[in-house]
């Protein structure tokens, strides 16, 4: 009876403590806290746990270490995909979503940490196979920024999240659109710009921190979404960003790069980047080098693909990578080589992206490409533009006897003309490609139309740029399918200003 009338003392006393003497979680974004960031945000990512590590010990109570770790384990199974990796690292999401729960609810980093860890794992688990979970946690991530634009309108780093996410969602390919329906998520493309935009020109110290981040975002978004490409690399050189120190710039310059044309730009940034081991490692170096020197017929570029293959542990874009290897070897000649390659296309990886899809389709068929479109379409790829030409000069569309081929004769034909300048002869030949192929499975009639869509949406002809882009998006059961209905829809809303 003593012992208990003890600790009831005992508990009655701390009852009676001022409210200031017990713990409170706090979201103390500090100056070590915003050092940590910024390292990590350059992939600089022990030197972010060093820092991380140094705050906890001095400030258990802080929250923001924990939501600072995400970004860690984001950037590690975003690119490297490892299983292993995944499999130690994803409980770390209901652990910080909890910490972050237990959190002051009146801090407007309440909502913010909880929709930009959700908002990551989402990409992750895209990359790890569960589209379902990452719809879900889309949607969560998504409701979280929009109840804290409301809650906190004066907070300016959650425009970043909310900004692109709405761009995102405004954008949902007819592919996906009854999952969208399903989680109830709209979006606005130029709504989501704006946000980012205006985020990113304000001069407070939030958006100063926050910067990179934003930026990565927004030029993603100008690139794939609003077509806008030259502009989203010249911004990358007018603006300095560095790309040689801050290598998430150097993935955002070398993958746009690459994508845009532009491989010989990419491979200078490659080979100009800060190879320092304090950098996180990934394979992903590889790849961009690989795709850079594959487009230029580089005989480099199997070293880097092949030493990428070996090293990745994941699965996306995986078959596509075997797939140039296997052509890298077709066009040497190297036909067992080739083989090996494309049955390993067949056993590897997975057929989540587009791109690996048709990887395995081409592989299945155990049909090659024709070697002189192959070599045309990737020198076009890489920005090699005369060079292609030269190698179709001659030539015409009797000159192939596959259906197919006739049509992939004109639509690269149409692609070089297109990137040269060359207007009227782009436009005639992508009418041929067209007509050629609207009935065709191959992506080329599709894209043909789009490409059409892009000219007159640029000469500012947008009842015909909006005709071409409808015309696209009525093309069935075609490669590329998803990915082309929503380059689609993103340049119809464009031209109706949406």
């Amino acid at each position: 009876m003593k012992r208990y009338l003890f600790f009831s003392a005992i508990l009655g006393l701390f009852a009676l403590l001022p409210v200031s003497l017990v713990a409170q979680k706090s979201f103390d974004f500090n100056p070590r806290c915003q050092l940590a960031y910024q390292q990590i945000i350059q992939l600089k990512l022990k030197a972010g746990q060093d820092l991380i590590d140094q705050e906890k010990k001095a400030n258990p109570d802080n929250l923001i270490p924990y939501f600072l770790e995400n970004y860690i384990d984001f950037f590690i199974l975003f690119f490297n995909e490892d299983p292993a990796d995944y499999k130690s690292r994803k409980d770390g999401l209901e652990k910080r979503l909890a910490l972050m729960n237990g959190g002051p609810e009146n801090s407007p980093f309440y909502l913010f940490t909880q929709s930009i860890i959700r908002f990551q794992w989402a990409a992750v688990k895209i990359k790890f196979g569960y589209s379902w979970d990452a719809g879900w946690e889309f949607r969560r991530s998504f409701l979280e920024s929009k109840e804290n634009v409301q809650a906190f309108p004066s907070f300016s780093p959650e425009a970043m999240l909310h900004g692109a996410m709405l761009v995102v969602a405004g954008t949902i390919p007819d592919g996906y659109r009854w999952l969208a329906s399903l989680l109830n998520i709209k979006g606005t493309i130029r709504g989501g710009m704006k946000e980012l935009e205006q985020f990113i020109g304000k001069k407070e110290n939030w958006a100063t921190l926050f910067h990179d981040e934003a930026v990565f975002y927004w030029l993603y978004l100008k690139y794939y979404i609003q077509n806008q490409k030259e502009e989203a690399l010249a911004y990358i050189s007018d603006n300095k960003l560095d790309v040689k120190d801050n290598l998430l710039f150097t993935f955002l310059a070398t993958n746009l790069a690459v994508n845009n044309q532009h491989s010989a730009y990419a491979r200078g940034i490659l080979l100009e980047k800060n190879n320092s081991p304090e950098y996180f490692d990934t394979p992903v170096w590889d790849l961009e080098m690989g795709w850079a020197a594959m487009n230029h017929l580089d005989p480099d570029a199997v070293v880097y693909l092949e030493r990428f293959s070996r090293r990745f542990k994941g699965k996306f874009y995986l078959k596509e990578v075997l797939q140039k290897i296997s052509w890298y070897y077709y066009l040497k000649g190297d036909e067992q080589r080739a083989d090996e390659y494309r049955h390993a296309v067949i056993e590897r990886g997975n057929t989540v992206t587009e791109a690996d899809k048709l990887a395995l389709k081409e592989a299945k068929t155990g049909l090659w490409p024709d070697k002189l479109l192959l070599r045309a379409r990737l020198l076009n790829d890489g920005g090699y533009h005369l060079e292609a030409l030269q190698l179709l000069n001659g030539k015409s569309s009797n000159d192939f006897s596959v259906p197919a081929e006739k049509t992939e004769y004109n639509y690269r034909l149409a692609r070089i003309y297109d990137d040269m300048g060359r207007r009227e002869e782009a436009i005639a030949a992508y009418l041929s490609t067209i007509r050629l192929g609207e009935q065709q499975k191959e992506y080329f009639a599709a894209r043909a139309a789009l490409q059409l869509g892009y000219l007159y949406e640029k000469s500012q002809d947008t009842a015909q740029a909006i005709g071409y882009f409808q015309k696209c998006l009525a093309m069935k059961d075609h490669d590329y399918k998803n990915s082309l209905d929503q380059k689609a829809k993103a340049g119809i809303a464009r031209c109706k200003g949406d």
